[in-house]
């Protein structure tokens, strides 16, 4: 029998108190492993999370940082070291919101916020958190994508370009350090249900579910269950893989 079993790890996941990083924190907390919780401002849902996961018999704690900051994220990754030790997963799934115009009404800013969330969160986290998975010959990075990098539909340029450029960032990352025992994936969600949906009773989206092969919108808990698989051993032998978790509505060509 298949089980995930990530005991005696310790995750860091960035954006944990969001509506999807919650949900991957109480997922690989089930699974057996330890979580850092990042957060940026939201420090109250931080302690909640961290409360939660305690609770479960698993360490915890909260860490604060900039994910568009250098040294902000390696002074969180020197919190992290000294209060929990060195994470074998790095969980990158934060992200900056802003609102989608079409490129010629689009504020430049938006574009860079994008590029720096979404691409150089991902190379800040490495250079802190991959150095000691090398020395180590053991560790799990994976990227939350989004199905928009396939799909590049009209009104979201600045964040499908950004999510486009991280796909190669992970490509190459994953070749330069596979021989050390670490995979690099990215995790690439459809349109999910969260809990706002849940509160709001927005589930179901007609116009949008109609274009899904399996004829509705996944949920948070699928997602977190394709990150804890790729956190695991069982996929210890994929690495540079680009997963939507889509119900089908982006289907990656060979």
């Amino acid at each position: 029998m298949l089980k995930i079993d990530l005991s005696g790890k310790l995750a860091v996941i960035t954006g944990a108190t969001g509506q999807l990083g919650r949900v991957m924190a109480d997922i690989l907390s089930d699974c057996g492993a330890d979580i850092a919780v990042h957060y940026n401002s939201n420090s109250s849902k931080a302690e909640e999370l961290v409360e939660m996961i305690r609770a479960k018999g698993r360490r915890a704690e909260a860490f604060q940082a900039d994910i568009t900051d250098c040294e902000s994220v390696m002074a969180m990754q020197k919190g992290i070291v000294d209060k929990l030790g060195n994470p074998q997963i790095v969980v990158c799934n934060a992200v900056i919101q802003y609102e989608w115009k079409p490129v010629l009404s689009q504020d430049i800013p938006d574009y860079y916020s994008q590029f720096e969330s979404c691409i150089m969160q991902n190379v800040y986290m490495a250079k802190a958190f991959v150095p000691d998975m090398v020395k180590n010959s053991y560790g799990r990075f994976i990227a939350i994508n989004t199905e928009c990098s396939a799909m590049c539909e009209p009104n979201c340029s600045a964040y499908s370009s950004a999510k486009r450029g991280l796909d190669g960032f992970i490509r190459c990352f994953a070749k330069e350090v596979g021989e050390h025992n670490i995979t690099v994936n990215q995790v690439a969600p459809g349109w999910t249900i969260s809990y706002t949906d849940r509160e709001n009773h927005t589930e179901k989206q007609d116009a949008y579910d109609s274009t899904v092969p399996l004829r509705r919108r996944g949920t948070d808990t699928e997602i977190a269950n394709m990150v804890a698989f790729l956190a695991s051993d069982l996929a210890g032998f994929t690495t540079g893989a680009y997963i939507p978790v889509s119900g089908g509505r982006v289907m990656p060509a060979i």
